[in-house]
């Protein structure tokens, strides 16, 4: 039995966790909801199953329930994996310490600091909230004097008027969404337009490879077309949307759940 914590902003007309329950339906695989508010995880007596995070509230008691029933639950995604792709200092790091191209970044304490990486590339910078999601709070800044308190976490700018977001699911690139805007940010949620694209094996090799950086089962991988040809990784989001995309991503979900409910099956030592 698959158990399912449901997306917190989930609406009727939006409902990423009933897609997948649907597509779960579909194969005629058992699931049950798992809220976590309601649970106390060191009295909640399931083990060994696999359960699926399709969302998380930003709060202490539910990753915290999350954390607890990893020890003995299969957690999709980890939480380890929840916790780096929420925060963007612990996503760079990985995406750095893994070679793969990432845009210049600077995490800075002070007002001086943050000024001195500004004018190192070129007099602006892209300032984002270390813990920022859907794009808010994004914004180009040209001092110090833009920013309000620290820490700063800020990214060279890379002038484009578009970016790509590539589904990642147990290693392999399934689907991708060209986004566009007439402003900095390109996210569906602050007014970006997407459009169905094809992976190409550059989209691929680098998706994947973030994915993995940060440990993720399933992510959405956001790269940005350089001018000069390729791309660069901006973030790997490990409880992802999948709006626009023609690829049958609930159903891909759902058949990687039910792969990973047989691996568990296949790794419990008979009593």
């Amino acid at each position: 039995m698959i158990r399912i914590i449901p997306k917190p902003t989930d609406t009727p007309d939006d409902d990423s966790t009933r897609m997948v329950m649907d597509a779960l339906d579909a194969l005629g695989v058992g699931w049950t909801r798992l809220e976590l508010d309601d649970i106390d995880p060191f009295a909640f007596p399931v083990r060994d199953a696999v359960i699926w995070a399709c969302g998380l509230r930003q709060d202490g008691h539910q990753f915290e329930t999350l954390q607890a029933l990893a020890t003995r639950n299969r957690v999709v995604n980890s939480p380890a994996a929840i916790a780096t792709c929420a925060s963007k200092v612990a996503t760079t790091a990985r995406l750095v310490e893994a070679g793969l191209p990432s845009p210049a970044t600077g995490l800075l304490r002070t007002r001086d600091r943050a000024n001195a990486f500004i004018e190192a590339y070129g007099g602006q910078a892209v300032y984002k909230p270390v813990y920022g999601y859907d794009g808010n709070g994004i914004r180009l800044v040209e001092s110090a004097d833009d920013l309000e308190e620290p820490p700063y976490y800020l990214q060279e700018y890379v002038p484009n008027d578009e970016d790509y977001r590539i589904f990642v699911i147990g290693n392999e690139a399934v689907g991708a969404i060209r986004r566009r805007s007439a402003h900095l940010t390109h996210n569906i949620h602050q007014g970006g337009l997407g459009e169905a694209v094809d992976v190409t094996p550059e989209m691929a090799r680098l998706s994947v490879a973030a994915a993995r950086a940060v440990g993720a089962d399933y992510a959405g991988v956001d790269l940005l077309p350089l001018e000069t040809g390729g791309f660069t990784v901006l973030e790997v989001n490990g409880t992802p949307n999948w709006h626009c995309m023609t690829a049958p991503i609930p159903r891909l979900i759902a058949v990687y759940l039910v792969r990973c409910e047989e691996e568990m099956a296949g790794s419990i030592p008979r009593r």
